[in-house]
């Protein structure tokens, strides 16, 4: 087990001990203070955020990992492009070999001008899976909504991941929490998942719970409670498994069969418990999220490789005629969230 795999672990541990806690514990003393003084500088008006000549709304969380963002994002997304709205999705393209400190268009809407390793597993799949809506990545997102609606007279944006990016003014606040894991041990990070304290709700608009499970029902508990105890209001996405197929033909793999589960996100357990529903787990490999694959990952792995969709785009480029990908449909209420 790497540092990293044993950090996630006691993120996520209820009363989390030992020398390695007990030093990232003592490490967020300083992430705290950093953290409270940027927010403090931003809620007194110290600093400004930049408003621009578009509707902004920011799709975030409070914790690392992977909370289910990318799909809510394309719900948002498809929605308005529906409505007739010139939209952009904004990321910071993390895991992407492009240089971020300048806008880079992943997508304009027509043309797709990347491939996975170097925009960022996320920012390619959006831009694969959304037609007629942008996709740019760019660590400054100022300056890469700026370019969108000077360049690409986009009228919606959507920044991925930015709730902790406070440099732009956004007009609605939208935060995801996992039913599941929820906050962790509570401790901010190194210590533990959150990026923020949780006087940060004042800030959010929307609250959403994303159920990963097939019974919802935690999650619509956990969304009456958060509506009742914070006054936000609170949604549920359920996320739910839909089908198998090939990343390179498209074709559906029969349920029942032998794969090998294959994953590099943030919380992959719910991946592997929604693919042992209908499929016989040989084996699982888990790599580090946002993790760049080579042939070697995968070369003495025979018969059907399932992965995520997040994973599929990396591994496409491997040309390889077994890989699977796993299908997720996320069931949520876009026009009562955006209204």
């Amino acid at each position: 087990m790497n540092l990293k795999t044993e950090i996630t672990k006691l993120h996520y541990t209820k009363e989390p001990k030992g020398a390695l806690f007990n030093l990232l514990k003592f490490c967020s003393i300083f992430y705290a203070a950093a953290s409270g003084v940027k927010n403090l500088l931003y809620d007194k008006g110290f600093l400004k955020p930049a408003k621009v000549d578009a509707y902004v709304i920011s799709v975030g969380n409070f914790t690392t990992g992977g909370v289910g963002k990318t799909p809510v994002v394309a719900e948002l997304a498809r929605y308005f492009v529906e409505k007739g709205e010139k939209v952009c999705i904004i990321s910071r393209g993390y895991g992407g070999k492009l240089n971020n400190k300048k806008v880079n268009v992943i997508s304009d809407g027509i043309n797709l001008f990347y491939k996975a390793d170097m925009a960022g597993d996320e920012p390619y799949w959006l831009a694969v899976n959304l037609n007629m809506c942008a996709v740019l990545t760019c660590a400054d997102r100022v300056k890469a909504a700026e370019y969108a609606i000077k360049k690409l007279g986009v009228t919606k944006i959507i920044l991925d991941d930015a709730f902790q990016h406070r440099k732009i003014h956004r007009d609605l606040n939208i935060v995801l929490v996992d039913s599941e894991k929820m906050f962790g041990n509570e401790n901010l990070l190194p210590a533990g998942p959150l990026r923020e304290g949780l006087e940060g709700f004042k800030r959010i608009d929307r609250l959403i719970i994303v159920s990963k499970n097939i019974d919802h029902t935690r999650a619509e508990k956990l969304a009456k409670i958060m509506t009742k105890k914070q006054g936000i209001p609170t949604f549920t996405a359920k996320v739910e498994p839909d089908y198998v197929y090939n990343i390179v033909s498209g074709e559906h793999l029969d349920k029942g069969t032998e794969v090998m589960a294959l994953s590099a996100i943030g919380q992959p357990e719910q991946f592997y418990a929604f693919l042992e529903k209908d499929y016989k787990i040989k084996n699982k490999v888990t790599f580090d999220d946002h993790h760049q694959y080579v042939l070697d990952d995968i070369k003495d792995i025979e018969g059907n490789i399932v992965t995520t969709e997040k994973d599929g785009v990396k591994l496409a480029l491997l040309n390889r005629t077994n890989i699977y990908a796993l299908k997720l449909k996320t069931v949520l209420d876009i026009e009562k969230l955006v209204l």
